[in-house]
């Protein structure tokens, strides 16, 4: 069995009894970052084997790990943060398992657009989500302006490096339009920013911007 275990954003409280519970009876945990889940591991007394599965070696290593599978092992995937298979290599081996016949199942738990959706305010019967808005400039306001056609409630993501840009150019597209940043969620310093871009980014701008960032438009 395939078991794809979602696991905190944040806050290390937040995984799922059932989520401890398979990641102690698993025979192997796949993980985009050993030491990053080792963290998680420890501080519940987990003691498995972890094996890296992360995005330069997606191919090679689902390829071993669909081995494992077919030879009886049960293996849990996580992410570094959240729901397996939403913009990690997670996605590759979930399809090589299906394309495989192989039985998986998934521990619902965190997921950072979610959370974002609900705290933000806007409308969660219908939305949309973008990912990361592209690197370039140019490609991201091209991307925005096609966001800026959609009539329900867009999420997205950004990095802290990259958020004042973003920002910038939300301002020139979406304009005095309210949305809704969110940073640190489920941390200490969980926060959440309702205004126009331009506010947000004034708000910002003077300290340098930390942590994940989750966008409602």
């Amino acid at each position: 069995m395939l078991y794809i275990v979602a696991t905190p954003i944040g806050n290390l409280k937040d995984i799922s009894l059932r989520s401890l519970e398979v990641l102690k009876s698993v025979d192997l945990i796949a993980c985009e970052d050993t030491r990053h889940t080792q963290i998680l591991l420890s501080h519940y007394a987990i003691h498995k084997p972890t094996t890296s599965f992360y995005q330069h070696n997606r191919f090679t290593k689902a390829a071993y790990l669909l081995g494992l599978l077919k030879a009886g092992k049960d293996i849990a995937l996580v992410s570094d943060a959240g729901t397996p298979g939403i913009l990690d290599p997670g996605y590759n081996l979930i399809n090589l398992a299906i394309k495989n016949n192989i039985a998986l199942t998934l521990i619902p738990g965190p997921s950072a657009l979610i959370n974002a959706l609900v705290l933000s305010g806007k409308p969660a019967h219908e939305f949309y989500f973008a990912g990361f808005l592209p690197n370039k400039r140019k490609a991201q306001q091209r991307k925005l302006q096609e966001l800026r056609k959609f009539k329900c409630t867009i999420i997205c993501y950004e990095s802290s490096h990259r958020i004042l840009a973003a920002l910038e150019d939300m301002a020139e597209i979406f304009g005095a339009q309210e949305i809704a940043v969110a940073r640190e969620l489920t941390k200490k310093f969980e926060e959440v920013i309702r205004a126009a871009p331009r506010a947000i980014l004034e708000k910002l701008q003077p300290s340098r911007p930390r942590g994940e960032f989750v966008i409602a438009i």
